[in-house]
């Protein structure tokens, strides 16, 4: 008896590229990411089909020419599903699926918003996907679900006598709620670990970045971790949801927490930066921002300029940065020079081979120095306790015995430097 395959069946895509006639190259580049995504996904892409328009359509974002084009396509190529690049308004989306009834209408966030969902791991990362699907889908509710009303008046018709639609519309409304309570405890929970780590002498390095340029190779490289204690890292698009700290060895000594963020991309859902607000918190807690980019991507200045646009949504303004550009040893000698040349405050490097990972770390720490200071302090060896404090407040580089005095060599932010002044005066 043969075994029943049990594997879901491919669901068989075609992609929509839709934009303003004066940006028809970000048509295309944007179209080539939303492939990657629905190939992350999971769909089979097997067509697409763009539309530059003079202003689009405020029904149903294409012409009506073009989406008679779009259910002849999905019928010669038997696609189910039409994806199509930009976000879908509640109304744009019921429009659709009522010219093109036999296909199943996505928008790039409803397809990023199934990524997520997929990629999720810890409990804040699924309540943060959950909380953006059902924000999603809220304004998205039609009346479908009109034939179970049962609109009549008088006593004893209320409640469950209302629209089927009203009702999911305020479960919704609840469960939303419920989530953003949960969440508001979890913000908390990490508010109050950040202040903790606020009051131990560690620096904060957050790398940012583009989906998929290599920030988990990078602090796996970093860190040095043996392999079962490394940091997922795989060539997809948002391989890793959940913020991953690290212990990095700083060149001149001591330590700093290195952490990884979600990757960014073009035209990231606004409900998405909302939901994951408590992981991008991590980005503006940072003392150090280290922006990674790809090298050797064709769409390399877009997506600098897709980085640079969300870091803009967040509190970063005043946060130093280092920026790096993984891969570059895909790059041809002619073009890593060229890239060089154009960005000579950047470090050229690769996760893969190590090169330039030194320079990064050094690049790093000096840029740390901005807040964690270098200093020097003699402590009595009859002066115990406020050498006590000093393993407290400050990083200890090293330290020299000096006849009646331990001379100790600290990294310390500036706050706790007049504080270790003042405690030394006291005592």
């Amino acid at each position: 008896m043969r075994a029943q395959d049990t594997r879901a069946p491919v669901e068989r895509a075609v992609l929509v590229g839709v934009g303003l006639k004066t940006r028809t190259a970000l048509i295309r580049s944007s179209l080539d990411e939303l492939r990657r995504l629905a190939e992350t996904a999971g769909a089979l892409v097997v067509g697409e089909t763009t539309q530059a328009l003079a202003r689009l359509n405020p029904g149903t974002l294409i012409g009506g020419g073009k989406i008679a084009e779009l259910a002849g396509m999905c019928a010669g190529l038997r696609a189910g599903t039409a994806i199509f690049d930009m976000e879908l308004s509640p109304g744009q989306q019921k429009n659709l699926e009522k010219a093109l009834p036999k296909i199943k209408i996505v928008d790039r966030t409803r397809l990023i918003l199934d990524i997520f969902a997929g990629r999720a791991r810890t409990s804040e990362g699924r309540l943060q996907v959950e909380l953006a699907q059902l924000s999603y889908m809220l304004p998205r509710l039609t009346g479908a679900w009109r034939s179970f009303s049962q609109q009549v008046g008088g006593i004893g018709t209320r409640g469950p006598g209302e629209r089927k639609l009203e009702y999911e519309r305020r479960h919704i409304s609840r469960r939303v709620a419920h989530l953003e309570r949960d969440l508001e405890r979890v913000r908390s929970a990490r508010r109050l670990r950040r202040e903790r780590r606020a009051g131990v002498p560690v620096p904060q390095v957050a790398l940012v970045g583009y989906t998929n340029v290599g920030k988990s190779t990078l602090l796996n490289v970093l860190t040095g971790l043996e392999r079962d204690r490394a940091v997922y890292a795989d060539d997809k698009l948002f391989a890793t949801l959940d913020p991953t700290a690290r212990r990095v060895r700083l060149p001149e000594g001591g330590w700093a927490v290195a952490t990884d963020t979600v990757g960014f991309i073009q035209r990231l859902p606004t409900t998405l930066i909302a939901a994951f607000r408590s992981t991008l918190e991590e980005v503006e807690a940072a003392d150090v921002l280290l922006v990674v980019n790809d090298a050797s991507s064709p769409e390399l200045e877009r997506q600098r300029d897709s980085v640079a646009a969300t870091l803009a949504e967040l509190d970063t303004a005043d946060l130093p940065r280092v920026e790096a550009f993984n891969k570059a040893d895909r790059l041809a000698p002619a073009a890593r020079a060229d890239l060089a040349r154009r960005h000579p405050d950047a470090v050229l490097l690769s996760a893969a081979t190590g090169d330039g990972v030194d320079e990064v770390l050094r690049r790093v720490e000096a840029a740390l120095a901005s807040r964690w200071l270098k200093r020097e302090l003699d402590v009595p060896l009859d002066k115990s306790a406020a050498a006590a404090r000093l393993y407290e407040s400050a990083q200890v580089l090293g330290r020299e015995n000096r006849g009646h005095a331990t001379r100790y060599r600290l990294r310390v932010t500036e706050e706790n430097w007049k504080r270790l002044q003042a405690l030394l005066a006291e005592c």
